[in-house]
């Protein structure tokens, strides 16, 4: 292992957007963390294993297609499984667009932080770097 912050960018579920998933990975791998940036069209089952398997720190999940209140929840119910664990020890994050009154439903389903439209790159950065659940080497 790398040492560094691994980072996994998903994008859940059939929305065609990119392109903020796409920023949002460059803006990880030019702070010095490790990305693995899933592609589109990926199952939260996919997402799962994929995170698991990348022993990763932190998902960062990109949905824009108005399944989140599914789509997330469904990710962090297999990746419990997946993990053999309660205790996530991986921060995970959402971003795109989520109405505001969605937002805590996630956090209860285990979401760490949220992110809408219009945050900074460095703002979400930052957050990741000081809310890590596990040391990194």
């Amino acid at each position: 292992m790398s040492g560094k912050i691994r980072v996994l960018v998903g994008k859940p579920g059939l929305d065609g957007h990119d392109r903020g998933a796409k920023v949002i990975a460059r803006a990880y791998r030019d702070a010095g963390m490790e990305v693995i940036y899933t592609g589109l069209h990926r199952t939260p089952e996919e997402l799962a294993r994929m995170a698991v398997e990348e022993d990763v720190d932190v998902v960062a999940l990109s949905i824009l297609s108005g399944a989140h209140g599914t789509l997330i929840p469904r990710f962090i119910d297999c990746f419990k499984k997946e993990k053999a664990t309660q205790d996530l020890d991986v921060l995970i994050l959402a971003g795109g667009i989520i109405p505001e009154e969605d937002i805590p439903a996630l956090k209860e389903a285990g979401v760490d932080e949220v992110f809408g439209p219009g945050t900074s790159t460095e703002t979400i950065v930052e957050f990741t770097r000081s809310h890590l659940k596990r040391p990194v080497a």
